[in-house]
C-alpha cells in the first residue's frame, strides 16, 4: 500500500484548542485521504477546509443533573458510536486521530469495535476524563506536556507538545497602527473571550497608557461592555485573525491558560500573566499555567485573588523593568517545540503502516 491510499479520520470539535492542533497535523499530511468528524453547529463548520469531507454526530457531555437529560445524552452517545462505526466501515478508514473532547469518546469506542487504530492527542497537562478513560483503547497517546504521562499508566505515551498553525512559524506583519517602539500588551480570553478578565484590564488600562503602552484587547463576542473604554492606544476587537502577528509583536500577554494559547505564547516567545479560567473542568488550566510559571515564563494568578490594583502594579513593574521581560522571553522560548505538527504527522504515518 502507498501512503496516498491511507484514509485518516480526524475527530476534532468545538473549540480552537481542539481544532487548531488537528488542522496543523492535517496540513502535514497532504498525501493522505483525510475526512473529518465533528458536531453540528460548532466551530468546525467554518474552520475545517472544504476539501476535508465533514461528517457530524450529535454528542455532548454529561453536564446536567437531570436523570432524564443524562439518559437522553447516553442514548445519543450510543447511537453516535454505531454511526461512527458504520462510517469507518463505509469509508474504509485506516486510522483515527482525535484531539480529545466529547467527540473522542464515540470516535475511540467505534474505532475499537471496528478494529481501527487510534492516536489520541491530549494538549492539557491534566487530561480530561474522556481521555483518561478511553486511552486504554488507543495505540498511542500523544502528549502536549511531558509530565502528563503519569496520568496514563495503561497507555503508551509520546511527548510531542501541541501543534500550532503554520503561520505562527514565520514572521507575520501586523496591520494595526502601533508605533514600533511602543510596548504592546495583548489581552487574550480564549476563543470565547473572558468577561471577568476584560473588566479587570479595563480598570487598569489608563495607568498603562500613561507609560506609553498600547493594548490590543480581544474581548470575544459576549462582552456587553466591550466598547466602554475609548483611548487612542486601545484596540478592542471581538477577535483578530492574525494572532500569529499579534503575539509576535507583543511584549506581554494577559491570558487564560488553555493549552493551545500557551503553545502559541511559547512559539512566539511571548511572556505572560496567566489567569486560568476558574470553572474549567477539574481546574485543568491551572495545571497548564503552573508549567509556564515554574519555568519562569509567566506569572500565575488565580482570578479570585487578582485585584485591579495588583494587576495594575504587576504590569507597570514589568514594563518599567529593563531586565525581567527579556528574561521571561528567553524562558518562554525554551518551552517551544517548533516541529510538533511534524512529529504527530510522523506518528500517524508510523501507526498507519504498522497496523496495515
Amino acid at each position: 500500500m502507498t501512503q496516498s491510499q491511507i484514509r485518516l479520520l480526524i475527530a476534532a470539535s468545538g473549540t480552537g484548542g481542539h481544532l487548531f492542533p488537528a488542522l496543523a497535523v492535517a496540513q502535514q499530511l497532504p498525501d493522505l485521504k483525510i475526512e473529518w468528524l465533528g458536531v453540528p453547529n460548532r466551530l468546525e463548520q467554518t474552520l475545517v477546509p472544504s476539501d476535508y469531507p465533514l461528517h457530524t454526530i450529535a454528542v455532548e457531555g454529561f453536564q446536567t443533573r437531570s436523570v432524564v437529560g443524562n439518559l437522553r445524552i447516553l442514548l445519543r452517545l450510543i447511537a453516535s458510536v454505531f454511526q461512527v462505526k458504520n462510517l469507518l466501515k463505509q469509508r474504509n478508514i485506516d486510522l483515527v486521530f482525535t484531539t480529545g473532547g466529547y467527540i473522542a469518546g464515540p470516535a475511540i469506542l467505534a474505532a475499537h469495535l471496528q478494529g481501527v487504530p487510534v492516536i489520541l492527542h491530549e494538549s492539557n497537562y491534566l487530561p480530561g476524563k474522556v481521555t483518561r478513560f478511553f486511552s486504554r483503547w488507543c495505540q498511542t497517546v500523544a502528549l502536549g506536556f511531558a509530565g502528563s504521562s503519569q496520568y496514563f499508566p495503561k497507555a503508551k505515551t509520546l511527548w510531542v507538545s501541541t501543534p500550532v498553525r503554520s503561520q505562527f512559524l514565520t514572521p507575520q506583519a501586523l496591520d494595526l497602527p502601533i508605533p514600533d517602539e511602543a510596548p504592546l500588551i495583548v489581552v487574550v480570553g480564549g476563543s470565547q473571550g473572558a468577561v471577568a478578565v476584560n473588566e479587570l484590564v479595563r480598570q487598569c488600562a489608563l495607568k498603562w497608557f500613561e507609560v506609553g503602552a498600547y493594548m490590543v484587547h480581544l474581548t470575544g463576542d459576549r462582552d456587553q461592555a466591550a466598547d466602554s473604554l475609548k483611548h487612542p492606544q486601545y484596540f478592542p476587537l471581538p477577535f483578530y485573525e492574525n494572532m500569529a502577528g499579534l503575539l509576535q509583536r507583543a511584549n506581554l500577554a494577559i491570558s487564560r491558560a488553555g493549552a493551545g494559547t500557551l503553545t502559541e505564547l511559547a512559539v512566539t516567545h511571548t511572556p505572560a500573566i496567566l489567569i486560568p479560567y476558574p470553572y474549567a473542568a477539574e481546574d485543568h488550566q491551572t495545571y497548564n499555567a503552573r508549567v509556564f510559571a515554574d519555568a519562569g515564563a509567566a506569572y500565575l494568578y488565580r482570578q479570585e485573588e487578582l485585584t485591579p490594583q495588583l494587576l495594575e502594579k504587576v504590569v507597570l513593574d514589568l514594563l518599567n523593568s529593563p531586565e525581567i521581560l527579556p528574561q521571561m522571553t528567553e524562558k518562554t522560548a525554551n518551552l517551544a517545540v517548533i516541529d510538533s505538527a511534524q512529529r504527530l504527522a510522523a506518528l500517524v504515518r508510523q501507526v498507519a503502516h504498522k497496523e496495515r
